[in-house]
Parts: structure tokens; sequence; C-alpha cells
């Protein structure tokens, strides 16, 4: 018959995420997630530009994923900076 084997128009009425796309994480589920260490991640509370947090009452502290995504994205480095390689440059000469 014309039209066999061809794929179905398959319609999505609704659809139930088993987990949230942008949970909150706790120190422990954020370090596993980012590969930091707990205590890094703790100090990076009080930084200058400080890692975005949800103080809870009984001290739980949470991080959203998304937040902390574009936090850290602040950090990126692409290859090293002028600075980087005049230092570099600097101890190579006195050697």
């Amino acid at each position: 018959m014309i039209g066999d084997g061809r794929p179905k128009l398959l319609v999505i009425e609704e659809i139930q995420l088993a987990t949230p796309a942008d949970p909150y994480l706790t120190l422990r589920a954020l370090a596993t997630y980012s590969g930091m260490s707990r205590r890094w991640l703790r100090e990076r509370l009080l930084d200058a530009r400080p890692l975005p947090c949800y103080r809870l009452p009984g001290g739980k502290i949470l991080v959203r994923r998304s937040e902390f995504d574009t936090w850290v994205a602040a950090y990126r480095a692409v290859g090293t900076t002028a600075r980087t390689q005049q230092i570099v440059d600097d101890l190579l000469a006195r050697l």
C-alpha cells in the first residue's frame, strides 16, 4: 500500500518531566554536577563576586543549576592572556 513504511506523525499534547529542567541543588549535588569540592563552593559564597544561592531556614543552602552555569561562565578563559604570557616571558628571561 502507498505510504507504508513512512514515518508517522506523532503529536504530543502534554509532557511531564520526571525531574525539573532547572533544579535547585544542594552544595553536595552541585559539587557532583560541577566537579568542584563542597568546601571550594562554600568559599565562593563569600567571594567579592559570590555564587548566587538560596539560604533556607535551618541553614540549608541551595543553588539553582542555571544560576551556577551563568556564574561560572563569567570565569571562562580562552587561551592565555597577554598578562600571563608577560609573566612567563619575564620568568624565562631571568633563567
